[in-house]
């Protein structure tokens, strides 16, 4: 059973000695550093389209 992503899901993760916020949504993946606004983002169509290039 699958759980359908129709909106923004928020986790914690602590890379090194710094806390960042990941953001999983209908449009693909945000990381960014707490306290911070501006980070990684990534869409999905991305994602698939590096699977599909196998790399």
């Amino acid at each position: 059973m699958t759980t359908k992503l129709d909106k923004p899901l928020k986790r914690e993760v602590q890379i090194g000695d710094k806390a960042y916020t990941l953001t999983i949504d209908p449009a693909g993946l945000k990381l960014v550093e707490k306290g911070h606004r501006k980070g990684v983002e990534v869409e999905w169509a991305e994602i698939a389209a590096r699977e599909g290039s196998g790399g």
